[in-house]
């Protein structure tokens, strides 16, 4: 199905064009940050919000998705789960970010996207990878996202 694409001014002489799964992310992250203002780092009804979001996911993402989820909780407990940009995301104790998981349905991608924010330390050298593209998780790769996740808090 072709993309439908949206005029959206920005400023009074600017104008953005963008598609309409843009529009409806950019409304879902508004939504999801005033809620997330009003109950500030409540753990309980951060998880629930992120078990919801994976819940609804199309099976390939969800079955990722729930893995990440647990590889991520067993190996660095002190995240919290929350949501961030629709997507489940996982962040440290002054709610900054450290790695998220994009769906590959999010924006109709072939695949989906695992990803550190900076406040993730996987710094190694002058240059290294942020994220990487999922299609499936064999137990080498679970093994290898295990440890970026601990050395991410480390």
């Amino acid at each position: 199905m072709p993309e439908t694409k949206t005029k959206v001014k920005r400023g009074p002489s600017a104008a953005s064009t963008l598609t309409d799964q843009e529009i409806a992310a950019a409304r879902e992250t508004v939504k999801e940050r005033k809620a997330q203002a009003k109950r500030g780092n409540d753990r309980e009804a951060n998880l629930k919000d992120v078990l919801e979001k994976i819940a609804a996911m199309p099976g390939p993402d969800r079955v990722l998705a729930t893995r990440l989820h647990a590889i991520v909780t067993e190996n660095a407990p002190e995240l919290m789960a929350k949501t961030w940009y629709g997507m489940p995301a996982w962040a440290n104790k002054n709610g900054k970010v450290v790695c998220f998981f994009k769906a590959a349905s999010k924006f109709d991608q072939r695949y989906a996207t695992f990803g550190f924010e900076e406040d993730g330390k996987i710094d190694d050298g002058n240059m290294w990878a942020t994220s990487w593209g999922l299609t499936k998780l064999t137990p080498d790769e679970e093994k290898k996202i295990a440890a970026l996740v601990k050395k991410a808090v480390s």
